[in-house]
């Protein structure tokens, strides 16, 4: 009897109501979204060329001086004569492989010590005082004494490159470290993992976006030191050419080595974009944003 009741009030009072239906937003492919990002970019270093086209165009007179900036096609004249000799690739050759060694050695040294310093408290009481009182110091600072402290002028350079892509790398780690949820430590340990294994098993990956965050800023700090240094200290590099063409008087030259530094640079920091992605499969990107 209580079962036919039961039954007769569930007919009674009606089908279910239906559950509300979630929207999905609609998702771009990735053809789609490359596209897109392709045409913003187009579009905003169109706008600068665009500005910089009718500022000396018409030489503008407002604050900023615009008479002997050169205008974009006497910087492409520069570049069609210059570009293809052996001088500038040279002094590109030579810039690219400063960077590279100052920023592979910061990444060594700034990963490793980050993560020793995040994992053990002992460490940091013992680095990070002294490591505090160095870093406010501007790499260019370094310059007149990495001169006497490194046997030839290559060396010092190479150092005030490492100075500039160390800091934010070695912060970055060392933050990253200390974030990390206490659960994944825990749950290593319980599963029987040593020391070493956590470090390569839990910590590494768990740290690999702060790590490739600090290798992004520090390789920006890195290119504006290791110019500073060139154009001071160095006898070749996209740095020493700048700044030779200014002694010169050769306006269009300066125009030329500073987009080559920033197209260097811009090509660095995607390369390391592309390589944290290819290290960091988990990290899913729908419509720019990290899921």
């Amino acid at each position: 009897m209580e079962r036919s009741f039961e039954l007769k009030n569930s007919a009674s009072a009606g089908p279910a109501p239906a559950r509300p239906r979630r929207l999905k937003m609609p998702t771009l492919g990735n053809a789609q979204t490359v596209g897109i990002k392709i045409a913003c970019a187009a579009i905003s270093i169109g706008a600068v060329f665009l500005l910089w086209y009718l500022c000396t165009r018409y030489r503008v007179q407002f604050y900023i001086r615009f008479q002997s900036v050169p205008t974009p096609y006497e910087v492409f004249r520069e570049a069609v004569h210059v570009v293809g000799s052996d001088a500038f690739a040279k002094n590109i050759g030579n810039s690219l492989r400063r960077i590279f060694l100052g920023f592979a050695i910061a990444v060594g040294a700034g990963v490793g010590m980050g993560m020793l310093i995040g994992r053990y408290r002992a460490v940091g009481h013992l680095l990070m005082p002294a490591i505090e009182v160095l870093r406010p110091i501007p790499a260019i600072a370094w310059v007149p004494m990495s001169i006497m402290l490194w046997p030839s002028t290559e060396s010092s350079i190479i150092f005030i490159t490492f100075i500039g892509a160390f800091y934010p790398i070695l912060l970055n780690t060392v933050d990253g470290v200390e974030s990390l949820d206490a659960v994944l430590m825990r749950a290593g340990r319980c599963l029987g993992a040593s020391e070493a294994q956590l470090f390569w098993h839990v910590i590494l990956p768990g740290v690999l976006p702060n790590i490739f965050t600090g290798l992004a800023v520090g390789m920006g700090v890195a290119w504006v030191s290791l110019i500073a240094a060139e154009m001071i200290s160095g006898q070749y590099g996209v740095g020493y050419y700048t700044w030779e063409a200014y002694s010169l008087v050769n306006y269009p030259a300066i125009v030329l080595g500073m987009i080559t530094i920033g197209a260097l640079g811009l090509l660095c920091s995607g390369g390391i974009r592309l390589f944290g992605q290819f290290l960091m499969p988990w990290l899913v990107y729908v419509n720019g944003a990290r899921k």
